[in-house]
């Protein structure tokens, strides 16, 4: 048994070190023939902004830098010296067709994108550049500010392209594009997202996080150790213990998770009804579930069987609907897609683990059964009973 936990914690902790690996930060870039000062990772669509601004010169080095994107998108960094919003910005544009990649400057005038056109800005431009490699597509240039202007507004995007033409961007109310827009102070690189939403956009974060851990990973693992951890004589009632510690540790915070995305929801006229209703749900479901711990017959009562049937009913149902609500929830958020390829792994490897002790549970049972040695000391705790797993069996886990 120790051996076998050794080896399912060491290969936890390597899993840990590849996925920190994976998420990458402006930080851990360094371009082949540029340094820049500062940088930002910035709050969606996968974009960094790296730059150097020279105060005496009056002068802004910067480099916008958007990962994941393909041949049909376009990119676009602007300042709006008139505000946070689309016209009025003065853009630096990318995008690649059949001569190679392309890039202009352009002083936006509304919202259709047909104005996304070649003109000047009302600031001076040089060593305007563009690459794309790599699926990561990067304008630069040098920006001759006007005396003073240390905090600028800032708007980014990333849109599709068809032939040629450059389409417009994804505008539902959920989507990054229309949230990609903040101040940014030159000086010390703080910024503030969506016209002072900074706030929100860090709740909403909070949100995220604090559901995916919970009922999107504490969860599932509190049914691995209750169903896997039993099967081995020396865990119980140990495994009892861990499976009420990790599914009340998932309960305490997946309700913090749950109060945030209520707040959230109260402060706007926009709701993503179905992400609500399950999150809801869940909550509901949840605190059953707590309080059917309170209600626990004894093992030989004559409604345990029933209890057990009802408690591990509710219990995948709540792992299922909290796995489909943590990808609703990454998709209205819209992170990095870095972070759902994260979770993903996540439960690859939950789902993984679990076959792989499935199969070995039931090579011990039929192994017991041969030996005539299925029959080990209960516990109260347990809910194996006298006759190991041929009670949980019967019990209907």
């Amino acid at each position: 048994m120790s051996k076998a936990l050794t080896t399912l914690l060491f290969s936890c902790i390597l899993f840990s070190l590849s996925v920190s690996s994976y998420a990458q930060t402006c930080n851990s870039y360094t371009f082949s023939n540029k340094v820049y000062a500062l940088c930002q990772d910035l709050p969606v669509l996968n974009a960094f902004l790296h730059y150097t601004y020279n105060s005496s010169a009056n002068t802004l080095d910067v480099a916008y830098r958007v990962t994941g994107a393909t041949a049909s998108n376009w990119i676009a960094w602007a300042i709006n010296p008139s505000g946070q919003q689309m016209p009025g910005s003065q853009a630096l544009v990318a995008y690649q067709n059949s001569s190679g990649v392309q890039a202009f400057t352009s002083a936006v005038t509304s919202t259709n994108i047909a104005t996304l056109s070649e003109s000047t800005l009302s600031f001076g431009v040089s060593n305007l550049n563009a690459t794309f490699l790599n699926n990561e597509m990067i304008i630069s240039a040098t920006l001759a500010l006007t005396s003073g202007m240390t905090t600028v507004n800032q708007v980014w995007q990333v849109g599709p392209v068809s032939g040629n033409n450059l389409q417009s961007h994804d505008t539902s109310s959920s989507a990054g594009n229309m949230r990609s827009m903040g101040t940014l102070n030159l000086l010390d690189g703080t910024t503030t997202s969506g016209g002072g939403a900074s706030s929100k956009l860090r709740r909403e974060n909070v949100h995220g996080v604090l559901n995916a851990v919970s009922w999107g990973t504490l969860m599932p693992l509190g049914v691995i150790i209750a169903r896997y951890l039993k099967v081995f004589k020396s865990a119980d009632p140990a495994w009892f213990y861990l499976h009420i510690a990790c599914q009340t540790s998932a309960y305490v915070v997946g309700v913090a998770g749950w109060a945030t995305g209520m707040k959230l929801g109260s402060e706007t006229s926009l709701h993503n009804y179905p992400h609500r209703n399950i999150g809801i749900t869940l909550f509901c479901l949840g605190t059953l579930q707590v309080f059917a711990l309170l209600l626990r017959p004894k093992k030989d009562h004559k409604y345990r069987l029933y209890w057990n049937i009802y408690h591990h009913s509710i219990g995948y149902t709540v792992i299922i609907l909290s796995i489909v609500n943590v990808f609703k929830g990454l998709d209205l958020l819209d992170p990095e897609k870095k972070w759902k390829k994260i979770y993903t792994a996540i439960l690859i490897f939950l789902g993984f683990n679990a076959a792989m002790l499935e199969a070995f549970t039931w090579y011990i049972v039929i192994k017991r059964k041969k030996t005539g040695s299925d029959k080990y000391p209960s516990h109260e705790n347990g809910a194996n009973g006298a006759n190991g797993y041929g009670a949980r069996a019967q019990q209907g886990v």
